[in-house]
């Protein structure tokens, strides 16, 4: 028994690019410092910052606008110029901003770092996911995906570990943690991962004509259907954490213990059960299951007596839920693309979950200051269970 599930575990792993888990561990290094997002709207409401919840959601908003903007030019660029140069760029810059985002302390300089913050550091993703997709094979790239998200998770796993108890000394060494090991990550790629001479324009397609993303009708659709559910989704990395410390009444550290088990959970079984079921079913099938997972578990935020045993069940249950759909969601999108738009494709992914970062965490912390944290979950678990409903009919 032991041995059999040893080999499915190594078999999980095998046959990926050194490519690949080189662009994991850099990942890796970079979300270890994870800090500020987790605890960024209980630094801005904290006594010594003093903002409310719906102040927070504004900045929370404005961390989303510039995302998008942010992503869409990583997509242009990243069909211009390749992945290699914007993701070292990025990186870098993006290490500076959080550092410096960390000394401001009135809140227009707040407003306008964090948004020059998001919209450096998502301007990384479309170029990552291409480089992704550049280094593997289409009989592994699910597995791939699922590879840099478990070093994604693991790392917030670290950080927001971690960040729970540097938050309890000083909420500005979450700001140098995050800024540090950005540019970590920027020198382990300069280091040691080759530029190439990947000239998107150059790629030969699989097929004679390169369709627009903005023109994929059934793509765009999809595109629709994830903002709405990310926007339930980024509920739990900031107003959930609110909720935990205002309602429930848990400590800074028990929040990022349970914000950390949702990482660990994912770097435990994401890879084994990608390997068990990819290619088994239709790509949305295992999408519905997941989305309609995670409403019912921020559904479950409304039971009556709610404790630190049901925030856990509840954090394993959201976790479930983004295992069975995020790692396929970018199996979708991928599905769709050719070489020379493959940056377009991934800049509109990209953009539909920053978009979400807008309309979630602002939505989600006034919908909570006015009517109520019931409400809230309601109201993200219900849309939620209706948009898993939406990516079953795009199955046709």
């Amino acid at each position: 028994m032991l041995s059999a599930t040893a080999n499915t575990y190594r078999n999980a792993y095998a046959g990926l690019s050194k490519e690949t888990w080189l662009l994991s561990l850099i990942m890796l290094i970079n979300r270890s410092g994870t800090m500020v997002v987790p605890f960024m709207t209980l630094y801005l409401t904290s006594p010594e910052m003093g903002y409310s919840v719906g102040e927070a959601g504004f900045v929370f908003g404005l961390f989303g606008a510039g995302a998008f903007s942010g992503a869409w030019l990583g997509g242009r660029l990243t069909d211009r110029i390749g992945f290699y140069p914007v993701q070292l760029f990025t990186l870098f810059i993006g290490g500076i901003l959080f550092m410096v985002l960390g000394q401001m302390k009135t809140y227009p300089l707040i407003c306008t770092f964090t948004f020059l913050l998001s919209f450096v550091n998502e301007a990384f993703r479309p170029a990552n996911s291409t480089a992704i997709a550049f280094y593997s094979k289409p009989e592994n790239r699910t597995r791939s995906y699922a590879l840099n998200r478990l070093a994604i998770n693991i790392g917030w796993a670290v950080g927001s570990g971690l960040g729970g108890f540097l938050a309890d000394v000083s909420y500005e060494l979450l700001f140098w943690v995050d800024g540090l090991t950005n540019i970590s990550a920027a020198l382990v790629m300069w280091l040691f991962l080759k530029p190439v001479a990947y000239k998107p324009a150059l790629q030969k397609d699989n097929k004679p004509t390169t369709l627009s993303a903005y023109n994929d009708k059934k793509y765009l659709l999809f595109i629709i259907i994830t903002m709405l559910f990310a926007s339930c989704f980024f509920q739990l990395f900031t107003n959930l954490p609110v909720y935990f410390k205002t309602e429930l009444h848990f400590s800074k550290p028990f929040i990022g213990i349970l914000m950390a088990s949702n990482g660990i959970l994912i770097a435990i079984i994401e890879m084994v059960l990608i390997y068990r079921l990819e290619g088994k079913r239709n790509i949305l099938y295992y999408i519905t299951i997941g989305v309609f997972m995670v409403g019912a578990s921020f559904l479950m935020l409304n039971i009556p007596g709610i404790g630190p045993l049901l925030a856990f069940g509840m954090i394993i249950m959201v976790t479930l839920g983004e295992i069975l759909s995020m790692p396929f969601m970018n199996s979708y999108w991928i599905s769709r693309t050719q070489p020379s738009n493959r940056g377009e494709y991934a800049a509109l992914y990209t953009m539909s979950w920053s978009a979400a970062q807008t309309l979630g965490p602002m939505g989600g912390a006034q919908l909570a200051e006015y009517s109520g944290f019931d409400m809230l979950w309601w109201s993200v678990g219900g849309l939620c269970i209706i948009t898993s409903f939406f990516f079953w009919k795009l199955r046709g």
